[in-house]
């Protein structure tokens, strides 16, 4: 009987190898509630009295545990066997993510401590592996009640309530095992330059040997554009390759080979590792072409106004909660969202999976990039939200749809952001701090309101009637004295620079159409009222002569919160071709 493995495919599709095991199925799992595992060695020989189905967590259906009692320690057990391919090779264990620390022991061994609940961690396994039976131990460690720990909209209570939901705990992502050489190639940094025409590639090596050379192979659509070869010295280095020289097209024509929603064009690239002349390490991957940038206080995509029309998107499933059920859930939600008239999501309060990323990446969709809050500011929560953020900038820097990082919205986790110094000395810092990772995309110091250095000025507001909304966002000295939840737009001491003015949270319409019931900003009774309060919300957005985006709440209902535009189960509330038209600016109140 051939078992069918959940969310087999490829976990990191920015860089592929073809060695490689998928390690989610059935697993032996346990609760810990006293505390006793690493006291009673249960990392040894224990035998865990649950199954649970990985990478799904143990409160929803799809884990076939299903339970939302607090257990804020989990172990999880499995064996493998090594693949004959893989034998003779370092072998990398790698997870996509773990809520939110995990210690991990291989054949009794304890390997590696993680912390951080949203971003990938490895660790080698060749010192301890055998060729069979190999036993994979994992503690996973997740306070209900710390208020200092990233946790987004994780809910610190047993019920969901508000804007808050179901927890989630332990193994969420891929756990996956990866064949390498001695040397091989550890890491890949591709930044683009279309106003140079040419892509930057920084490359670092893992294990020492000598005479090293990296090829590089670049292809677009049919043509091979680049087949170089760099002597690798000192296992790191950079390399631009200018793709102009070698590409038959019309460069003066950018639409025919720059990234955009509506040309979602990719080079691929081939990564080979020699050591003389033996090829020892093969990886492949892509990258798009693609700029973001201001120019004269106007949201720029590859130097040209761009208007972002997008949605909120807390990536919840109904029986998988942070993970989605499938792949292709992922590539379906895009293309309803498309079929709908948006260009991209704000990712909101989750550092998503990549294979969202890849879909986005090959369809066409921008994505706005941000973290997981806490709601207690610290310095214990100062360093756990430094952390956590660089490795997600690390892991997802190679994305051309990410084109904003948010590291901070509406105040979470610095509460008191207005007049503290020392919270907005955090926001600054961690503005910077992306800065100092990356230059190529925009970052908004804290979204929605109370912002200190910033590249958007952002704002949530959830008024549904027009006249209201077109006073407002008619000057910007309206704009900027209005308040929202009682905050204003800039924290003390911190004032507008001319930036972009982006309504990254509106609408927010509740309509019950599914089984669910619950709550919005505003309420519609039928479809007429639902698609003529969106109308009265984006048209006024719409005819601002201030706003160059907004961001809709949300792409679909999440449990209590019934304001999607589409169900809990992804089914759109109304037909998509009306919210498309009124997005368009091409739909009237009487068009029925």
């Amino acid at each position: 009987m051939t078992i069918q493995v959940p969310r087999h495919e490829y976990p990191r599709p920015q860089f592929q190898r073809n060695c490689w095991m998928n390690l989610n199925g059935e697993w032996d799992f346990t609760f810990d509630d006293l505390d006793i595992g690493i006291k009673s060695r249960w990392y040894k020989k224990a035998t865990f009295d649950h199954k649970i189905i990985v990478p799904y967590v143990y409160q929803c259906q799809l884990s076939e545990v299903n339970t939302q009692e607090f257990h804020d320690i989990i172990w999880y057990k499995r064996t493998f066997d090594l693949p004959d391919e893989m034998k003779g090779k370092r072998i990398l264990l790698h997870f996509g993510a773990v809520d939110y620390t995990a210690d991990v022991w291989v054949n009794g061994e304890h390997l590696i401590c993680h912390e951080g609940g949203h971003v990938p961690f490895f660790l080698e396994l060749t010192h301890v592996v055998q060729e069979q039976d190999n036993v994979i131990v994992v503690r996973a460690y997740d306070p209900t009640t710390d208020l200092e720990l990233p946790r987004g909209k994780q809910y610190w209570k047993k019920t969901s309530e508000s804007i808050f939901y179901t927890r989630t705990t332990g193994i969420w992502q891929t756990v996956w095992l990866e064949g390498v050489s001695t040397t091989y190639i550890k890491k890949i940094r591709m930044t683009p330059d279309i106003d140079r025409k040419k892509i930057e590639i920084e490359y670092e090596m893992d294990g020492y040997c000598k005479d090293l050379a990296l090829g590089v192979e670049i292809r677009f659509q049919d043509q091979k554009l680049i087949h170089d070869k760099i002597t690798v010295l000192n296992q790191r280095g950079k390399r631009d390759f200018w793709l102009d020289q070698q590409i038959t097209m019309d460069w003066n024509h950018q639409e025919s080979w720059t990234w955009t929603p509506e040309n979602p064009v990719l080079f691929d690239v081939t990564f080979e590792l020699y050591q003389d002349t033996q090829k020892i390490d093969e990886a492949i991957s892509y990258f798009g072409m693609r700029k973001v940038s201001i120019c004269d206080g106007v949201f720029m995509l590859n130097n040209r106004p761009y208007y972002q029309k997008m949605l909120l998107d807390q990536g919840y499933w109904e029986e998988s909660l942070l993970t989605a059920p499938k792949d292709e859930d992922f590539r379906r939600d895009i293309e309803l969202s498309k079929q709908m008239g948006f260009n991209g999501v704000r990712k909101h309060q989750k550092i998503e999976d990549p294979r969202f990323l890849y879909w986005a990446d090959q369809l066409g969709f921008l994505v706005w990039g941000e973290m997981a809050n806490a709601y207690t500011y610290s310095r214990r929560y100062v360093s756990r939200i430094t952390n956590e953020w660089i490795q997600m900038i690390d892991r997802d820097y190679n994305h051309p749809c990410i084109i904003v990082w948010t590291p901070l919205n509406e105040s979470w986790g610095v509460d008191c952001i207005m007049n503290n110094t020392d919270e907005q000395a955090h926001s600054a810092a961690m503005y910077w701090l992306t800065k100092s990772l990356d230059q190529s995309r925009l970052v908004v110091s804290n979204d929605g309101w109370d912002h200190t250095t910033t590249d958007l000025l952002t704002i949530h507001d959830y008024e549904w009637q027009k006249d209201i909304l077109k006073e407002r966002y008619s000057s910007i000295e309206n704009i900027l004295k209005s308040r929202h939840a009682g905050r204003g737009m800039f924290a003390k001491g911190w004032s507008y620079q001319e930036q972009p003015i982006i309504a990254s949270e509106i609408a927010g319409i509740s309509y019950k159409k599914g089984n669910w019931s619950g709550w919005g900003y505003s309420s519609a009774t039928s479809d007429e009222d639902f698609a003529n309060r969106y109308y009265q919300v984006v048209s006024a957005f719409l005819e601002s002569p201030l706003i160059q985006g907004f961001v809709i709440t949300q792409i679909t209902d999440v449990e209590q919160e019934i304001n999607g535009v589409m169900t809990y189960d992804r089914n759109p509330k109304i037909d998509p071709e009306i919210i498309r038209q009124i997005n368009a600016g091409e739909w009237k109140p009487d068009k029925k």
